[in-house]
């Protein structure tokens, strides 16, 4: 692979990659790090990539793969630091979802309160609108898991908005009420 077929392939990608490991990671300078090591993976392998079937779904797969390996990475604070942590989150969403009355927020919210499998599947499909074959190949899944996923994804989302409209609340702030 020539340095413009470089450019013409992977680059093209760049933000929907960046997108997708800012979603992972809920933070946006790490997200940008992770991106550029996968770009410094890609080029390195750039003989190779010609005999990847579907490019997007590998670039995609490095990504979620090296996402992960940061949030590991991440595991090895100390509790106090977690808890400080855990407390600011809380207050500050809380803050947020008062003050914020913009519906896109509030499920970027919930989504990012998802089990990692299922925060993936609904990035990739609802907001990647990638196809369930991509998906597929992109996390190693059966299709049908996918659709599993994805519809348990769904029913959370739709259940935490549906709670928030009929009583104000959240899970996260009954919770924080009953702490304290």
């Amino acid at each position: 692979m020539l340095v413009r077929d470089f450019k013409t392939d992977v680059l093209p990608i760049s933000n929907k990659l960046l997108r997708f490991a800012i979603q992972i990671l809920q933070d946006e300078e790490e997200a940008k790090d992770v991106l550029q090591d996968i770009f410094l993976k890609l080029w390195q392998k750039r003989h190779e990539l010609e005999k990847v079937e579907n490019f997007e779904a590998f670039a995609i797969r490095m990504t979620r793969n090296r996402c992960l390996d940061v949030i590991r990475g991440r595991r090895t604070i100390s509790m106090e630091l977690v808890k400080k942590q855990n407390v600011a989150d809380e207050e500050s969403l809380n803050t947020d979802l008062l003050e914020n009355s913009d519906s896109v927020k509030l499920i970027k919210n919930i989504i990012s309160g998802l089990p990692d499998l299922q925060r993936t599947i609904i990035q990739l499909r609802d907001i990647e609108q990638l196809e369930y074959d991509e998906i597929a190949e992109a996390t190693e899944m059966n299709v049908n898991a996918i659709r599993v996923n994805l519809s348990r994804a769904r029913k959370k989302v739709r259940d935490e908005i549906l709670k928030i409209q009929n009583y104000g609340i959240t899970e996260n702030t009954y919770s924080a009420s009953k702490v304290l």
